[in-house]
């Protein structure tokens, strides 16, 4: 392997893993697999908008400087997303216009940050992000829409929509993604890629920000057994961490090849306030039940019942208001100077306003009843339950611009949001780990992903199970036709 063309048809499919093992046998150098992913990036990124902001040349410096080492990931391309993820010296925008026209740039890293380096990636570029991750699809005022590499008509969802793309279409093999809503494990379900939401205090959110928060960070990938290894490399609190979840009992690449005892798994395949659900939803969720029955563990239809509470979504979007009230206070910050409405997307200065009308009164009920859900939900885990299987989306990835802001109704793309991603915040209010896994496919060749929740700290469990599921239903043949020829 000795032609970059030649390496970056070769290392396309690969997934990380693989792509360390030829550095690690000498077979390529950091600096050769980076240029593939840089030659694929150019080729097929004009498509998708995936990578918004790039740093080649810092990048192959990076590659050339990097150290012989026991790194599980050394000298693997990838991205970071453009939110909440500062590298120094290097652009962020928050997927948001005043930011980047200011070119803003972090003077130090975030920890996780540290940690993806010192695991040996090599991060060229930043994936785009709605503004302040604040909608369920990839589409910035400041960088238009990411699109999908299995139908670019329709998203790659998001927040960590351009990380997706870029991953699901063979740019790299894996991706920084972060989650407060669902922000990972929706755009996994829409590209066909493995998305793990960890427990809260899993992985440190210093310096900058706080483990109570409602997201995480972690990735977007193509295999388990890349989740695995990306986890085992950057677990693990920071000095001052609010919440720090237990630690593992060990490696969680151990849990790939683990023997899973029977389980008992419920399963929730309806929308669970009675809204309706597109059919090959209901249909991925119950392929992986009878899946997870025929590698012998007790799966019926259960869930717990707090799920149905019909008051959970206003109480949540009282929680991300109050987020994008902060968001929009941070920008001001930032730039040195008070903003107006020309500066925000109108979605989010909406939500702003609405938290700038809340009172200190109110924002303390909403999180009272949301730690009285959170305590309601993990009982059902506590009665005895191991896991909850359900669609990850109540529809296949949606057109582009199906949620885009509306002049008139500013709110509206956030009413349409939520009727689209019913399943995955409750998980981030109880702080529970959950998977979105790629086992199904539309008639048109769309991926739908299928989520399975664990107890609060289980990611052992979650990876073990999906490590089978992967194995009974494979998925990385599968590849989609954007430019499906090279």
């Amino acid at each position: 392997m000795s032609h970059t063309s030649s390496i970056s048809r070769d290392t396309r499919w690969m997934d990380a893993t693989a792509q360390a093992d030829l550095v690690r046998r000498g077979e390529v150098s950091p600096l050769e697999l980076l240029d593939a992913a840089l030659e694929r990036c150019e080729r097929l990124d004009p498509a998708i908008n995936a990578v918004v902001i790039r740093w080649a040349d810092h990048a192959r410096e990076l590659a050339r400087a990097l150290p012989p080492s026991s790194a599980p990931f050394r000298g693997v391309p990838t991205i970071l997303k453009d939110l909440n993820a500062p590298y120094a010296g290097q652009p962020m925008s928050n997927g948001n216009r005043a930011l980047k026209a200011a070119s803003w740039t972090p003077t130090s890293n975030s920890w996780l940050v540290d940690r993806w380096l010192r695991a040996g990636l090599v991060p060229f570029g930043r994936g785009s992000s709605p503004e302040w991750g604040s909608v369920p699809v990839t589409e910035p005022l400041a960088w238009g829409p990411t699109r999908n590499p299995w139908d670019v008509a329709r998203t790659a969802g998001g927040s960590s929509g351009g990380s997706a793309a870029a991953v699901a279409a063979g740019i790299v093999p894996i991706a920084h993604a972060s989650d407060g809503g669902g922000s990972i494990r929706i755009p996994a379900s829409c590209c066909g890629l493995v998305g793990l939401k960890t427990s809260q205090g899993r992985i440190t959110m210093g310096p900058g920000r706080d483990e109570s928060v409602l997201s995480v960070q972690f990735a977007v990938t193509r295999s388990v057994r890349d989740a695995a290894a990306l986890l085992d490399a950057v677990h693990g609190p920071g000095v001052g961490d609010s919440i720090v979840a237990p630690a593992p009992a060990r490696p969680y690449v151990r849990e790939l090849t683990a023997d899973v005892v029977p389980l008992r798994v419920g399963v929730l395949d309806h929308h669970p306030l009675g809204a309706p659900i597109d059919p090959q939803c209901t249909a991925a969720a119950r392929a992986a039940a009878r899946a997870l029955a025929d590698l012998g563990h007790d799966v019926s239809d259960a869930w717990p019942a707090t799920l149905e509470d019909a008051e959970f979504p206003r109480r949540f979007t009282a929680m991300w208001s109050t987020q994008q009230g902060m968001a929009r206070a941070g920008l001001a910050t930032l730039l040195g100077r008070e903003v107006g409405p020309d500066d925000v997307e109108p979605v989010n200065w909406a939500m702003a306003e609405v938290a700038a009308r809340m009172t200190a009164t109110d924002l303390g009920i909403a999180l009272d009843q949301a730690h009285r859900f959170r305590r309601a939900v993990r009982a059902w885990w506590a009665e005895g339950w191991d896991l909850l299987v359900t669609p990850t989306l109540t529809a296949p990835p949606l057109p582009i611009g199906a949620i885009a802001n509306d002049a008139a109704d500013p709110l509206a793309p956030m009413r349409r949001a939520g009727e689209w991603v019913a399943f995955t915040p409750a998980y981030n209010t109880t702080g529970q780990p959950a998977i979105s896994l790629p086992l199904h496919w539309t008639p048109e060749g769309l991926p739908v992903g299928v989520q399975i929740v664990a107890n609060y700290g289980r990611e052992d469990l979650l990876i073990a199970v999906a490590a089978r599921l992967e194995e009974h239903s494979p998925w990385a043949h599968r590849r989609p036709p954007l430019d499906a020829t090279r």
